[in-house]
């Protein structure tokens, strides 16, 4: 058996069951994930989003929002998250022309006693729905892809880096 294998499932209890961790004897340390997406669009749609000239207004500005909204919501869409107190959230979004795509970028930092991963991704998630959302009056094809934690640092298991 692997090392991944032979961890334990922190959410199941020992009859199975699902239940939230508890992490009330994890030291208190600051906390960083990041979580990366990709959505992938006609050239058209991304330099229209570029321009800012969607019928919906400013995509990028709506889905930065959206994103950092939706990490600060996580425990209410995960049910199992434990409610944080975030200290940071950045959402970028990058044009890639030569891939007609727009790359979304998530870093989420606290100071406690589990780690941000989740939040992370999640905001990725919601900036790339929003993006979808903003921008399928004219462009049905796009499609999100490629979510995935990057980087976290802090905690027991300490820095993590799955990617530059």
């Amino acid at each position: 058996m692997d090392e991944q294998q032979d961890r334990e499932l922190t959410h199941l209890d020992a009859h199975g069951h699902a239940h939230m961790v508890d992490v009330g004897a994890k030291s208190v340390t600051s906390r960083e994930a990041i979580a990366r997406g990709v959505v992938l669009m006609q050239p058209e749609t991304l330099r229209l989003l570029v321009a800012g000239n969607l019928p919906k207004g400013d995509v990028l500005a709506v889905a930065r929002v959206a994103g950092i909204m939706a990490a600060k919501r996580t425990p209410e869409l995960i049910p199992l998250c434990h409610s944080l107190a975030l200290t940071h959230v950045a959402v970028t979004l990058t044009a890639d022309e030569s891939r007609h795509a727009l790359l979304i970028e998530a870093t989420v930092r606290s100071q406690g006693q589990t780690g941000v991963e989740m939040e992370a991704l999640t905001a990725v998630s919601v900036a790339a729905l929003t993006v979808y959302d903003m921008a399928k009056a004219v462009d049905r094809h796009m499609r999100i892809t490629d979510i995935r934690l990057a980087q976290k640092r802090g905690g027991r298991s300490g820095t993590l880096v799955l990617e530059e």
